[in-house]
């Protein structure tokens, strides 16, 4: 099992990893739109949000030395199940065919009052 971690991503405010990497998978932990640069949290609404905790997932791939298209599965968590679409929207600039599986769930809240969190999982060497 190996650490992963970048400062092109929030660090870690618990006892968790950015990612860890096992065997050739890495699993990334949810990741939410705080920007790394400012450590505040992206202004604007459900697409700004996304697209900065995607921005952050795909840091923490390129310091494993994937990208965006070794994603294998994706988690989405809402706080609102009505922004589906404009989450989906900019979700849908990061990948491309095949896309990855995926599963998106509303929450009842996210940390730090988040619209949005997402979690990878991607695959070496492919």
């Amino acid at each position: 099992m190996k650490e992963i971690n970048t400062k092109k991503a929030p660090a870690a405010i618990g006892p968790y990893s950015q990612a860890i990497q096992v065997g050739n998978l890495v699993y990334t932990s949810g990741q939410i739109p705080i920007d790394p640069a400012t450590g505040v949290f992206v202004e604007g609404g459900i697409k700004e949000q996304t697209r900065q905790a995607l921005t952050n997932v795909k840091a923490i791939l390129e310091e494993a030395g994937v990208t965006m298209g070794n994603v294998v599965k994706t988690t989405v968590f809402m706080a609102d199940m009505n922004d589906f679409v404009d989450m989906n929207t900019i979700y849908a600039e990061f990948f491309t065919q095949p896309f990855p599986a995926r599963s998106a769930v509303a929450v009842k809240t996210l940390p730090k009052g988040a619209l949005v969190e997402i979690e990878v999982v991607a695959e070496i060497g492919e």
